[in-house]
């Protein structure tokens, strides 16, 4: 699927990109669709959206985060947001992946070997890796993300290993995100950052720094 100008408008209302980035997205985009129909690594009929759906959903978190350079993507799945952020991030960008599903894993790798996105798959489930995940990769990463992966609550829990010693996160959510917030202030405290998604359809991008557990009364 080659991009189009207006795919490649799509992107650009969002973060600037060189043709060469350009040329790095649509090779995803194709093999995508290609492994598609072998492995379930989008929604049904998402193709047909997937440049302002996906790819420009998930490349406004370079626009919201420009500082960052060290991504930790959790439930990775097709690389949404991940090997977006990964190949339109500026010079330094780094994205680790982490991902359970062998075959999502494979297409990670290949995607990774045809683009040439400066990514790493670890391929495991998130709680199996994040109460050690400095001591296994060296440094923290600057911005947790994850998008579509599970309610706010259960996000806070798998990554706070890392956020609650300083690591912030970003989380994409649909319109359903003012209960998931309500619901995840049950049991954490945090400093919170709601920016509206920039193509629009009512979701945000939480961004979420400072998360405390609640002490437990009674």
């Amino acid at each position: 699927m080659k991009a189009t100008g207006d795919n490649v408008a799509a992107i650009e209302k969002i973060v600037p990109v060189s043709r060469e980035t350009e040329a790095r997205l649509a090779t995803y985009v194709e093999l995508l669709g290609r492994w598609q129909g072998r492995v379930s690594l989008v929604a049904a009929g998402a193709m047909a959206e997937i440049w302002q759906r996906h790819i420009a959903d998930s490349a406004q978190l370079v626009a919201l985060m420009p500082k960052a350079r060290k991504w930790l993507d959790l439930g990775s799945g097709a690389g949404l947001p991940g090997l977006v952020v990964a190949m339109v991030g500026g010079e330094g960008t780094h994205v680790d992946l982490i991902e359970s599903n062998r075959r999502k894993c494979a297409f990670l790798r290949e995607a990774i070997r045809v683009t040439g996105a400066p990514a790493a798959v670890h391929e495991n489930r998130v709680e199996s890796l994040m109460a050690e995940w400095c001591e296994q990769v060296g440094t923290p990463p600057d911005m947790i993300i994850s998008r579509a992966l599970a309610r706010l609550d259960r996000l806070l829990a798998l990554a706070a290993p890392l956020m609650t010693a300083g690591v912030p996160a970003a989380f994409h959510k649909g319109r359903d995100f003012g209960r998931e917030i309500a619901e995840a202030t049950q049991s954490w405290d945090f400093d919170l950052v709601q920016h509206d998604s920039r193509i629009g359809g009512g979701g945000v991008i939480l961004e979420i720094s400072r998360l405390r557990r609640k002490r437990q009364q009674g």
